[in-house]
């Protein structure tokens, strides 16, 4: 693997959510991008709820986080790919990312190779049993038509409900408990390993560190958010894990 570029991959950063020292996390966030090297990086997956409300009217965009867009667009313009994919919290992202020169907005399971590895990639939300309420709620989200009658809403109301609504989700939900090979994840890359063969599943979402054996030879990565450190992780022959907590 002597010369294979790394390879990036963060996900449930929050920013602008206003809890545990925001401005700390933006800035661990900056400093991570600044931190990548250029020459020898290929690619950067952000895999989710890296902003943690972000709705994209036509003429309109959440304001601040400048320093993080011209981050990733030093990145881009160095020649690093950038992808994005849409959080169950920065769903509403549309066109601006790729303005700004971020590659491709993508969509989950997303697989690809790289470095002689088969990765299936995404933000984690929604896939396996269960969780119907959720799924009937995220299909709404990702309607045309309600994302329609939402933009009819004036933005200032638009995102005090989103930053109201996402906080309380925050502040109020108890910390999600890992069922192991119970887990409805785990049983969603199973049964994709028996009819996809990979290597690496990677996704975030459950604000958690998750490495385990997938059936079938896969091994299965969960990311955990940044709210109290930094945590990514990068490919360069060899899957490491990357940041402090």
């Amino acid at each position: 693997m002597t010369g294979l570029k790394r390879i990036y991959f963060a996900s449930d950063v929050h920013l602008g959510m206003d809890i545990l020292d925001p401005k700390a996390r933006e800035a661990r966030f900056v400093a991570f991008l600044k931190s990548i090297p250029v020459e020898k990086t290929e690619a950067l997956y952000l895999l989710g709820d890296i902003w943690d409300f972000w709705y994209e009217y036509k003429h309109l965009v959440p304001k601040g986080f400048a320093r993080v867009l011209a981050a990733l667009e030093d990145l881009t313009e160095a020649g690093v790919k950038v992808y994005f994919f849409q959080g169950n919290h920065d769903i509403w992202a549309y066109r601006y990312f790729e303005e700004i020169g971020i590659t491709k907005i993508l969509r989950q399971p997303y697989v690809f190779e790289y470095g002689g590895k088969r990765f299936c990639i995404g933000h984690g939300d929604g896939l396996g049993p269960g969780f119907r309420v959720y799924k009937v709620m995220r299909w709404v989200f990702h309607n045309r038509f309600f994302q329609f009658l939402f933009s009819l809403v004036p933005s200032r109301l638009a995102f005090w409900m989103g930053n109201t609504w996402s906080r309380r989700t925050r502040t109020h939900r108890k910390p999600y408990v890992w069922k192991d090979d119970k887990e409805p994840l785990y049983i969603y890359c199973k049964e994709f390993q028996a009819k996809q063969p990979v290597d690496y599943f990677i996704f975030g979402h459950y604000h958690l560190e998750v490495d385990m054996p997938v059936e079938g030879g896969a091994e299965l990565r969960v990311m955990k958010d940044w709210f109290e450190g930094s945590y990514y992780l990068y490919f360069d022959g060899i899957l490491t894990r990357g940041g402090s907590s």
